[in-house]
């Protein structure tokens, strides 16, 4: 229980530290006000509205185009704190506290403490399941 609840505390943290640190960008297409797409680690196709820009720059028709691309980037955390000579001493006491007290938290668990076994059953003075006993003549 204890192997099981550590190697699940450790993939649990792993997946903090992972995340904490990854930067990544999601790419959204709007329609008009409407988000047709969003994509992550690479770019929204689009609705397929696009306007494209006029063939000859003597044409100048303008007209508004309604598919907007938004990004937006998340940046993970560069800096981790890998020295221990700058943890302040409250973080050292509440460091030191939680080690102790979780490495005693399933001390002990073990061992199946029974308060039956010291006593001994009771003496059968009679046979009570014969008294409850039918029988069909």
């Amino acid at each position: 229980m204890k192997q099981i609840f550590h190697k699940i505390m450790s993939l649990a943290m792993t997946f903090v530290v992972l995340f904490s640190t990854m930067s990544f960008t999601v790419n959204m297409h709007y329609c008009g006000d409407t988000l047709v797409e969003s994509a992550i680690f690479q770019k929204a196709k689009g609705c397929g509205m696009e306007m494209e820009k006029p063939s000859t720059e003597g044409c100048s028709i303008t007209k508004k185009n309604c598919c907007d691309d938004e990004q937006l980037s998340i940046e993970g955390q560069d800096e981790l704190q890998l020295q221990v000579d700058k943890i302040t001493f409250e973080q050292q006491v509440f460091i030191a506290s939680f080690v102790y007290t979780y490495s005693n938290l399933f001390e002990g668990l073990e061992n199946n403490v029974s308060t039956y076994e010291e006593y001994k059953p009771p003496l059968v003075i009679r046979q009570l399941y014969k008294i409850d006993e039918t029988y069909l003549i």
